[in-house]
């Protein structure tokens, strides 16, 4: 047996007025994902455990079978193992975000992604902070465009800090880090400031008219975790396909082969057909292939309604879809196409709630069968709920046709 699972990371989302009171994927044109549905088990999986902020770290390591309680120790150390950052145990791992703040006394985040700021934009303002503003203990190393890291060895991680996606359009004087250890972080934030008032790089976007990084944003801290390898759990051998250095950094922790795609960006621009085509070349090899695609959620932090139906409508024909079409030669092989939480364009960042999820098996006995499309309404009244979501890697690569049979009876 095959398995792959296919995330549309924050695709889930709430009822819209300006879409009749559908959500954006109810509205959105999603054939495949609706034939998943139709013919496969349609339900949903909580994956946000109560107390746990709500997130693609604590969500993804649910959807693939690691309870959040217990594994989940922040999304630095998570992006550190994929960047190929080893981290001793006094280390913390920050991720470290280039923002746009204003330039009033308000400090309002204008956004949090420093108008998707270019990789190598990026790499040149992390290089002149580290000489600037790093030292022994503080290193800042360069991710993927606005997404980038800072390690503080032998620093406290147990301050409080708040996403900064969460505070889009809000002062951000209340949201500065507060507890243990947060007068250093506070402190690399200001400086910061100070350093790319004048850069370079933001004296060049000003004059394109782009939004310039002059500020980082240190959050999502966290020593190394210890997890178990899904090979030593199910006895299988698998891979992950994503853009972000969080997704890829699980899937290290995971003992999955992190497959890199040319073109998978992170953004409403990827290449959602390249990933989809070589994860079905990895299932040559492999047992199990994990694809992430970020974009509907970068659409819902924007809250940019219509680049949210297009991201979930292209992660349909082109990553679903393009699977169906070529799954047939693989022999026996289980789909599962789900969100991993709602990233609700009325909020414009992370939620909670159980997100929709649909297994198509190609074993006729391992499939429900009952119909209906793929959403959020038709999810909830099909009575099938994975809580606590984590369970649900368990069910997929075990005894999935038992728990179909549990629900038809």
């Amino acid at each position: 047996m095959k398995y792959l699972i296919l995330l549309g990371d924050g695709m889930a989302d709430y009822p819209l007025d300006d879409l009749d009171g559908k959500t954006p994927l109810e509205y959105a044109r999603t054939p495949h994902m609706d034939r998943m549905a139709r013919e496969g088990t349609l339900g949903l999986i909580d994956t946000i455990p109560e107390g746990l902020q709500a997130g693609s770290d604590v969500a993804n390591l649910a959807v693939l079978g690691y309870d959040p309680r217990l594994y989940y120790t922040g999304r630095g150390p998570l992006e550190a193992a994929s960047m190929g950052i080893a981290l001793a145990p006094s280390d913390v791992a920050c991720r470290c975000n280039l923002v746009t703040l204003g330039e009033d006394s308000a400090e309002l985040m204008v956004d949090f992604t420093a108008g998707h700021i270019s990789p190598a934009e990026a790499k040149q303002i992390i290089a002149d902070l580290q000489r600037e503003i790093g030292s022994e203990a503080i290193h800042f190393y360069p991710g993927v465009g606005y997404r980038n890291l800072m390690v503080w060895s032998g620093g406290n991680p147990d301050f409080s800090a708040t996403p900064p996606h969460d505070i889009t359009g809000k002062p951000s004087a209340p949201h500065l880090p507060t507890g243990p250890g947060a007068g250093e972080i506070a402190r690399l934030m200001r400086l910061s400031r100070e350093c790319l008032a004048d850069h370079p790089v933001n004296r060049d976007r000003r004059a394109r008219g782009l939004k310039p990084a002059n500020s980082i944003w240190l959050w999502g801290q966290g020593r190394a975790p210890q997890m178990v390898k899904i090979a030593d759990r199910f006895n299988i051998r698998g891979g992950v396909i994503s853009a972000v250095d969080l997704l890829n950094g699980i899937g290290v922790y995971a003992g999955l082969k992190v497959i890199r795609v040319a073109g998978a960006t992170g953004y409403i621009d990827t290449d959602y057909a390249g990933k989809a085509g070589e994860a079905l070349r990895a299932l040559g090899e492999l047992d199990l292939v994990f694809v992430h695609v970020e974009a509907p959620d970068e659409m819902g932090h924007e809250g940019n309604l219509k680049g949210k139906i297009r991201s979930i409508e292209d992660f349909d024909e082109k990553v679903v879809g393009t699977v169906l079409e070529g799954m047939d030669h693989l022999g026996p092989m289980r789909i599962a196409v789900l969100s991993d939480h709602p990233t609700p364009i009325s909020i414009m960042t992370h939620a909670s709630d159980p997100s929709p999820f649909a297994v198509l098996s190609s074993v006729r006995e391992e499939n429900q069968g009952l119909g209906g499309t793929f959403g959020e309404s038709a999810a909830k009244r099909s009575g099938n709920l994975v809580s606590p979501g984590y369970q649900f890697m368990d069910l997929f690569i075990g005894d999935w046709r038992r728990f179909v049979e549990n629900k038809t009876r």
